[in-house]
């Protein structure tokens, strides 16, 4: 390669690698202010916010896919194991959104923030598990120190946190499904959608005919937010994978913590939930758990690098 050459190359990859991480902050910081869009519809029921999300993810979908020209929809329609993988994912994110939506409008945005700081060493779970991958010392440190904090909780609250495992294994387990499939993301997600899109219609009209749904029955703007669950639903997913294609999984993976810690201090700082010692233990030893696993990362990369060179 000419040096005129590798310049150019040189240029266009940095420019693509900072291209890329403003993708990757600005989809994980909108995941994680989406505590105060919901917060704003405390009004209407979890259940039929979540009907509305799936029905507006839908159409917008639809469009965004119709505009861009992806084809790939149709090829992933014609292939009944990718359908049914996909009514599996479609289940388990529409757990997600609902256990989460709850989780803001129930006053445990803490409780939520924390499933997502174990949804990575939850994923390293399923990887050994499912895929063969071994763990090294340090990852199965990482797990137990994650691991003691679930059952710290446990104990101290009297009960399983079960929002915040829900969240975390119901996202973990999305994330491998796709992962296994490898399809693009909208035009899955769009399947996904349409796979539930017959149920939250018949839950929206079942609620307007018992003159309990809200929408076009309270004000014009929890109508419009309602509508704009689609848009907020799809814009940072789109976003998420024009990411991924353009720097590291390890820098997204760090990345991603962005989204947890933004949900913590909105909890704690907007909305003022409690903070009691249980959880500052239990979250230690979480982030301990985190820390650990993220120190493995960085030094199996750069022994990678040192056997490359």
């Amino acid at each position: 390669m000419q040096p005129n050459q590798r310049f150019i190359y040189m240029s266009q990859h940095k420019e693509n690698y900072i291209k890329g991480l403003f993708y990757a902050i600005f989809c994980y910081s909108a995941w994680g202010v989406f505590p105060l869009y919901w917060k704003m519809l405390a009004v209407v029921p979890a259940e039929q916010i979540l009907a509305h999300r799936v029905i507006w993810s839908l159409v917008f979908l639809a469009i965004t896919i119709l505009i861009m020209r992806k084809t790939s929809l149709l090829s992933y329609l014609k292939q009944p194991k990718i359908i049914g993988t996909l009514v599996i994912t479609g289940f388990l994110i529409g757990l997600n959104w609902g256990v989460y939506i709850y989780a803001v409008n129930h006053e445990h945005i803490v409780e939520s923030s924390l499933g997502y700081y174990i949804n990575p060493l939850i994923s390293v779970i399923l990887g050994m598990l499912f895929l063969n991958e071994r763990l090294s010392k340090l990852q199965t440190v990482a797990v137990l120190f994650a691991f003691a904090g679930m059952v710290w909780l446990t104990v101290h609250l009297g009960r399983i946190p079960w929002i915040s495992l829900t969240l975390a294994l119901s996202f973990s387990f999305y994330g491998f499904l796709r992962k296994k499939i490898n399809l693009e993301s909208m035009p899955g997600l769009l399947i996904e959608t349409m796979i539930l899109a017959p149920f939250a219609l018949w839950y929206l009209w079942h609620v307007d005919q018992n003159q309990t749904g809200m929408f076009l029955h309270h004000s014009h703007f929890v109508d419009f937010l309602l509508i704009l669950g689609g848009l907020i639903t799809a814009v940072p997913l789109f976003m998420f994978g024009m990411a991924a294609t353009r720097i590291p999984l390890s820098t997204l993976g760090f990345i991603q913590y962005l989204s947890p810690s933004i949900q913590l201090a909105i909890g704690l700082f907007v909305f003022k939930e409690s903070f009691s010692p249980s959880f500052l233990i239990s979250f230690s030893l979480v982030w301990i758990g985190l820390a650990i696993y993220s120190y493995s990362l960085i030094h199996s990369l750069r022994e990678r690098k040192r056997l490359v060179i």
